[in-house]
């Protein structure tokens, strides 16, 4: 009796081993095929997997609806695939209110779906650099340089700080190129990138060193991007504050980018893997 359990156990135990190995040989398989894929095309194979699609309740969506313009252009498709990661990025994030500010339900959703915008060309959307999202009623007193700031990211801290009033004014005229949730966002975005190694991460910090050789090598690029004055001053202080300006010129003013500057919108576009929404 002994001797058969024994055996038993034995060819459960090989069982067992046999779907690991089979299910690791299976995981390289895909990120071999993945990878190809990505050098190819430079997106990842996928974006979209879920086993269920959360949903936002009523006066979530209504936000939605009424406020965010990024929403309306999308497809019905896409519209669940963007309220299911609203709804899982303020389920990831504490929401945190300082100087009196009340957290309500706008203010989640609101500054979600700017990070869901971004990400949405990703297969990973929750942004692991940022555990907390500080909310202030108007522009706050920073310790990090003595001065008051509208919005700044600290990754030591993993934490995204705005006020809200900035914050809304971004919104409030969306042709400005003036964001700032989409300038704090993209700081945090490009500095997960550098951090991560999943596939959109790749994706995202590579095509942004190829458009760091673009603008070195393209002949008067550089010069034209300064004279034509589209981005604002403020975009060649470093790299980190031309890519968040950058970005905020992609999504307030696409047709605008594209005409101008037909090869940076491209890798722009290629950065965020926008194919959606008109861009």
């Amino acid at each position: 009796m002994l001797y058969i359990l024994i055996v038993n156990a034995s060819k459960i135990l090989l069982g067992i081993l046999l779907v690991v190995l089979a299910c690791i040989l299976i995981y390289y398989t895909f990120r071999l095929i993945e990878m190809g894929y990505v050098l190819k095309y430079k997106k990842p194979l996928y974006n979209h997997f879920y086993l269920y699609l959360r949903k936002l309740n009523d006066k979530q969506k209504r936000v939605l609806q009424h406020q965010f313009s990024f929403y309306k252009k999308l497809s019905i498709k896409e519209k669940k695939y963007f309220e299911h990661r609203v709804v899982s990025f303020i389920q990831d994030k504490d929401f945190i209110s300082r100087e009196g500010a009340i957290i309500t339900e706008e203010q989640q959703v609101l500054i979600s779906a700017t990070a869901v915008m971004l990400t949405f060309g990703f297969r990973d959307f929750y942004i692991g650099l940022i555990s907390k999202i500080v909310i202030y009623p108007e522009a706050f007193y920073s310790q990090t340089n003595d001065a008051y700031h509208k919005g700044e990211f600290n990754p030591k801290l993993k934490a995204l700080v705005l006020s809200w009033k900035d914050f809304q004014e971004g919104y409030r005229i969306n042709n400005d190129n003036l964001n700032l949730g989409i300038h704090e966002f993209t700081h945090a975005i490009h500095l997960n990138s550098i951090k991560e190694r999943d596939v959109s991460s790749i994706i995202f910090k590579d095509s942004f060193k190829e458009l760091s050789i673009l603008l070195n090598s393209k002949d008067g690029l550089k010069e034209r991007l300064t004279k034509s004055e589209y981005f604002r001053g403020y975009a060649y202080t470093n790299q980190f504050e031309f890519l968040a300006v950058v970005i905020e010129n992609f999504i307030e003013t696409p047709q605008d980018f594209r005409s101008e500057f037909p090869l940076i919108y491209s890798k722009i576009k290629q950065m965020l893997n926008f194919s959606f929404g008109g861009y």
